[in-house]
């Protein structure tokens, strides 16, 4: 008798974990499969972008991140100085100041995968493990129907067959999607003749970058140099000569290329830890979604190389992506038709992706120019050495914001709304990216915080109140007639908040005061955002904060991080992955209004 879940999970990899770690944070049990028979024990991916960390961060997971990786900080690029030798040429930041208030950061992809499963067992959900997908169908004359179970999947277990009947199914099962084949989509791409050979290994070295990221061009080939966590291993990412069979390719044939590359300088290896060799290719599934039931998320409708670090967290991101949205949709709070955002938005970033990686391989894998460089360590352009290692570098250094993931930008939807006049409002804040932090002052105990911390992965919408200087009478005067709307019952906290449950349980209302907080007490700052909510129906002080001095961190500037104007203030609509829906003015509540009835359900 085949088993009725509501949301079936196919794989467990990265992104159905971060979709599977949403869905515990909303209370909402789901099944995941596996057809390993335990937790990985080592992945391929290790690097961990800055978007990544802040990804886990807003689960509460980034600290225990953060202390076990090893922290990228500075890029050296190494060239041949045309007699045989290589020099450095440049050295650099990893990630541009200011870009993050996280670093990018490397640790190996089962740790990482093992700190989501750690925190939804905390929740209450597990992995099924030894699950072999065999087949996936839908029934589409019953997807209109709510809770049909309109998807059959076949399993195997123990060479025994298992039925799942399933509302929805997230097909996270790798570049050999069982999923995906079933459905009959197709992966559109091709692969390249560039063949590469990776290796984690303890080498033993008097080169004296191996503790850096860093890119070598020689006139032997080219290594990419990752440090790992632990301060002995390193990742190497070696170009083998043209004509290399993948398959071929032995151990030995790595070391020798690898001494090489590095010539001058001695390059021996006290150990290795795993190594693979492959053939480039870059491909993207010409589907993404079947009847709005079941959707691809990760290397099943998405492969490309992995030099440039993007493959565990660009997965991970179609689960942040769609994990908050399809727990929206079964808490009651908005409709299915929420989940084709998920396909318009992370299609787009997957396309890009594929882009960038095919650029990326091509510089890499072209043939460099034996010119005489110029050593140099400051960063600073050069105009001489090979024109591979200067493209490469020029590339690296134009693409810092991409390779950190923070230039995913989706268009407009009934989740994303560009209004006129937004930039006037606020300059620097891009409608569609993912909201930008910068620290403020939290009004009731003076701490000095990032203002991401107070929009943690629960599920919540944030209206971020700009409001200026509530001293203003103008200011004032607008902030107490937003906050009027906000309380009526016209409101859109009022009409899709469910009977019974906080005020703020579903919007989430924030305000960020220009001025000094010392000449402001609490009556001056309207109640609306002291709500009485939590076990105890307490006032919650937590929600005010003041863009001001910190006695012991300095100055945020808030509002000039955001280019807002203090006598005008705006309001910004975040989404629960943190992204930004719209900027508006303080005055719009009719526009406020309109924006949430797009997507959300009436609850009273």
């Amino acid at each position: 008798m085949a088993q009725k879940v509501n949301v079936l999970i196919c794989g467990s990899g990265s992104a159905g974990l971060c979709a599977g770690l949403w869905l515990s944070r909303y209370g909402i049990p789901c099944t995941i499969l596996d057809s390993r028979s335990e937790a990985m024990k080592m992945g391929q991916a290790d690097g961990v972008q800055c978007r990544t960390v802040e990804v886990f961060d807003s689960f509460g997971l980034a600290e225990e991140l953060l202390r076990e990786a090893y922290h990228v900080l500075e890029d050296t690029f190494w060239a041949d100085d045309g007699h045989g030798r290589i020099v450095r040429t440049r050295s650099t930041f990893d990630t541009e100041p200011g870009l993050s208030i996280h670093p990018h950061v490397i640790l190996n992809q089962a740790r990482v995968n093992g700190m989501m499963i750690e925190a939804m067992g905390k929740l209450g959900q597990g992995i099924s493990y030894g699950y072999l997908v065999k087949s996936v169908a839908v029934d589409r004359e019953k997807v209109d129907e709510e809770n049909s179970y309109p998807i059959t999947v076949v399993t195997e277990k123990d060479g025994k067959e298992e039925i799942f009947r399933a509302n929805y199914v997230l097909g996270c099962d790798g570049a050999h999607s069982a999923v995906r084949r079933s459905l009959g989509f197709q992966m559109i791409g091709d692969s390249t003749d560039s063949v590469w050979g990776v290796m984690d290994i303890y080498p033993l070295t008097n080169f004296p970058d191996i503790r850096k990221k860093s890119i070598i061009h020689s006139s032997s080939g080219t290594i990419l140099i990752i440090p790992r966590e632990g301060g002995s291993l390193c990742r190497f990412y070696i170009q083998l000569p043209p004509g290399t069979n993948a398959k071929s390719v032995a151990l030995e044939d790595l070391y020798r290329r690898a001494r090489d590359i590095f010539s001058p300088y001695e390059m021996d290896f006290a150990g290795n830890f795993w190594w693979s060799a492959y053939s480039i290719g870059q491909r993207l599934a010409d589907r993404f979604e079947e009847s709005n039931r079941v959707f691809l998320l990760g290397d099943a409708c998405h492969t490309h190389s992995p030099k440039a670090g993007q493959g565990m967290n660009t997965s991970l991101q179609d689960g942040y992506n769609i994990g908050w949205k399809l727990g929206s949709i079964l808490s009651g709070l908005s409709p299915p038709s929420l989940l084709q955002t998920y396909v318009s938005e992370r299609h787009k970033v997957a396309h890009e992706l594929i882009t960038f990686d095919q650029n990326l391989t091509s510089i890499l894998s072209s043939s460099s120019s034996p010119s005489s460089p110029t050593p140099t360590t400051k960063d600073a352009p050069q105009t001489n050495g090979t024109s591979k290692s200067e493209k490469f570098t020029e590339m690296f250094l134009q693409s810092a914001r991409y390779t950190a993931g923070l230039t995913a930008s989706y268009n407009e939807s009934v989740v994303v709304k560009v209004t006129a006049g937004q930039k006037s409002l606020a300059s620097k804040v891009d409608v569609g990216m993912r909201f930008a932090s910068t620290q403020v002052v939290r009004w009731c105990d003076a701490k000095a915080m990032q203002i991401v911390k107070a929009l943690p992965a629960d599920g919540r919408w944030r209206i971020v109140v700009l409001g200026g200087d509530i001293c203003s009478e103008r200011s004032r005067e607008r902030l107490h007639a937003l906050t009027r709307y906000l309380s009526s019952p016209e409101s859109p906290i009022s009409i899709h908040t469910p009977a019974g449950k906080d005020i703020d349980s579903f919007i989430e209302t924030l305000l960020v005061l220009s001025g000094s907080r010392l000449e402001v007490e609490q009556d001056q700052i309207p109640s609306f955002f002291f709500p009485v909510s939590g076990k105890w129906g307490m006032k919650d002080l937590h929600k005010v904060f003041f863009d001001d001095e910190s006695y012991n961190s300095g100055h945020g500037h808030a509002y000039d991080f955001y280019g807002t104007d203090p006598n005008e203030g705006a309001v910004i609509i975040v989404r629960p992955d943190q992204y930004v829906s719209m900027v508006t003015s303080l005055d719009d509540h009719a526009g406020l209004g309109k924006f949430f009835a797009g997507f959300s359900l009436k609850q009273r």
